[in-house]
């Protein structure tokens, strides 16, 4: 069973999706284990301190060292062997590769979810990998982790019951997204499912999809 653990200043945000569709299946059986640590728990002081402002002046609050710290070596006592993982603009861009990549690893995996103006630097002494979802600015991590381990889970062989379904969705082979899909009724407002898609020839129906998949 492969674990993931996300530290989070915000462990309701994941709830919701973890306790939902493909992802609490996969936990109901039995594929992994998704749990949430709050890093309010490992604040500072009777205000549960997390964060501060920082060395040398600056806009915005930076999450503390010592809760960030104290966090993962919590996690780490749950899981041993799971590569830690921050989440960052600058990090690797993640991608299909990277997904099927991570799903393959014999560990689990602990997310570090960023919030206001980042995290201390030194916490880098503690994290393994550092991955973007885009270049572009979000409030925290937390959406990113839910990605990463949505297109880790759904990889793992028996997630999606159809052993080919992974396969052939888009960018599973890094260059082709995925061809058009119709379902019923055949005739809608005048838009007609494509004839070769209804002859029963899966010769011509393979070579039409094919032709319609996009180049990345």
């Amino acid at each position: 069973m492969k674990k993931f653990q996300v530290i989070t200043l915000f462990p309701d945000m994941l709830s919701g999706v973890f306790g939902s569709s493909m992802l609490w299946k996969a936990q109901k059986d039995g594929f992994v284990e998704l749990s949430t640590i709050n890093l309010r728990d490992f604040g500072l002081g009777p205000r549960k301190q997390v964060d501060d402002t920082p060395y040398g002046g600056g806009d915005g609050m930076l999450l503390m060292i010592e809760p960030l710290w104290r966090a993962v070596e919590y996690a780490k006592l749950q899981d041993a062997t799971a590569k830690v993982l921050l989440m960052t603009p600058r990090g690797e861009q993640w991608k299909q590769a990277l997904a099927q990549d991570y799903s393959e690893a014999d560990h689990g995996y602990i997310f570090i979810c960023g919030r206001y103006e980042g995290v201390d630097e030194r916490i880098l002494e503690l994290v393994d990998e550092q991955i973007s979802v885009g270049d572009y600015v979000l409030t925290g991590g937390e959406l990113p982790a839910m990605t990463i381990i949505d297109s880790i889970v759904r990889l793992l062989p028996g997630v999606l019951g159809g052993e080919t379904s992974a396969e052939i969705e888009s960018f599973s082979d890094g260059k082709t997204l995925e061809f058009p899909q119709y379902t019923r009724p055949e005739v809608f407002h005048d838009l007609s499912v494509p004839s070769v898609l209804l002859s029963g020839n899966h010769g011509e129906i393979a070579k039409w999809r094919d032709e319609h998949s996009l180049t990345s």
